[in-house]
């Protein structure tokens, strides 16, 4: 894939993670107004959504990466994409002890 294809696809996943989770977040907002019960379920999936858009493009970006051959920015990205994920995990687990 060429480097403008590249940004194309990421510039797409962006997009269309960044209007998933606006959707949800609207239909959560709703939601909350007209049935309190089912709201926070949907604006949880909005906040995910909108968390998981960037790692989505380090994941394309590694992919890329590595069909170029490119080892050095392969390993840089996966370790940018292991501190994402340690992060998370992180925050999952010290918010359940608080």
């Amino acid at each position: 894939m060429s480097d403008s294809g590249l940004e194309v696809l990421i510039g797409r996943v962006l997009r269309i993670g960044v209007t998933v989770s606006s959707v949800c977040l609207a239909v959560g907002l709703v939601a909350s107004l007209v049935a309190p019960g089912a709201a926070p379920t949907i604006l949880n999936v909005g906040i995910v959504v909108l968390i998981l858009t960037p790692a989505a493009r380090v994941v394309l970006s590694i992919v890329e990466y590595t069909v170029a051959r490119d080892w050095t920015f392969t390993l840089l990205t996966t370790i940018v994409l292991l501190e994402l994920v340690v992060g998370a995990v992180a925050a999952f687990v010290f918010h359940r002890r608080l």
